[in-house]
């Protein structure tokens, strides 16, 4: 059903008595935090607070592709953050991302904590300390960092755009899911070109651009996102499904989009990383069997 009802905005905006939608409950016009609650601290140098969202998985992916390259120092725990019940809005989470957003990472390897938020600046922190996904410098540093920050920059289009006004909103509104389908076929036209040029999307090579774009283009030309294949036209894009494909063969891939993860198929969903070992033994459908 379309809402063709006029709206005329009041001179001075106050929030309604409730937004509607599938976010309603933890959408509020203020910052900060709402209740006292510290982060978790395991015993690794690195930890992690998401979930598995597309961009909770992009740095999921890159500590494992790390581990997978034989870096230890890449050792994390990842700790789940159920946004759905505000937990993003506890004191400690607040202090380690002002913007209560996941993910955050906090690096305990040196003498003092450094945060890092925004998925984009934590992969590009990642790829520096490791000196690994990112070209050393020239022009594929310069191609590798504009499609990282050409995904950071579509993101509102895709995810709140049309996501939101497609799946999660209280009613159909053609309006903004015309406006944000059509933006978002032409970012999938961007990529489909681009995949058509070179195999990876900063060139020959595998990037944190990739692991960027892959868990939000990825899954929606797959039809995983929004059920929205069909009304996309998903298969349509051949060359991004092709490099979809090749990045989802990869061993770090694959368990990095498992992480915090807590939906779809048991087994694919392992809540906490503390350990390697984990993915063997502390996914949903293990710890369901009897002892």
């Amino acid at each position: 059903m379309n809402d063709t009802t006029p709206y005329t905005p009041p001179a001075i905006w106050s929030p309604p008595a409730s937004s509607g939608g599938r976010f309603a409950n933890i959408n509020r016009p203020v910052a900060g935090a709402t209740h006292d609650k510290e982060l978790p601290v395991g015993r690794h140098p690195l930890q992690l607070y998401s979930l598995g969202t597309p961009n909770g998985i992009k740095v999921t992916v890159m500590l494992e592709e790390l581990l997978a390259l034989g870096h230890t120092g890449a050792e994390y725990d990842a700790w789940l953050i159920r946004i759905h019940e505000g937990e993003q809005f506890g004191s400690g989470f607040v202090a380690a991302n002002p913007n209560s957003k996941i993910p955050v990472l906090v690096d305990r390897s040196g003498a003092s904590p450094v945060r890092v938020f925004e998925s984009g600046a934590i992969l590009q922190y990642l790829a520096e300390k490791f000196g690994a996904f990112l070209p050393a410098g020239g022009a594929a540093r310069a191609e590798c960092l504009s499609w990282l920050n050409w995904q950071m920059g579509s993101a509102p289009c895709r995810g709140g755009g049309f996501g939101h006004f497609y799946a999660y909103a209280p009613s159909k509104m053609q309006y903004p899911i015309d406006r944000y389908a059509m933006e978002v076929k032409r970012q999938l036209d961007v990529l489909d070109r681009r995949l058509a040029e070179v195999p990876y999307l900063a060139g020959d090579d595998y990037t944190i651009a990739d692991m960027a774009v892959w868990p939000w283009y990825g899954a929606l030309v797959k039809g995983q996102l929004y059920e929205a294949g069909e009304f996309l036209q998903v298969q349509a894009y051949t060359h991004v499904l092709r490099w979809t494909d090749e990045i989802a063969k990869r061993p770090g891939a694959r368990r990095g989009r498992m992480v915090n993860r807590t939906w779809g198929e048991p087994a694919s969903q392992l809540h906490e990383r503390h350990e390697a070992s984990d993915f063997d033994t502390r996914t949903q459908d293990k710890l369901a069997q009897p002892s």
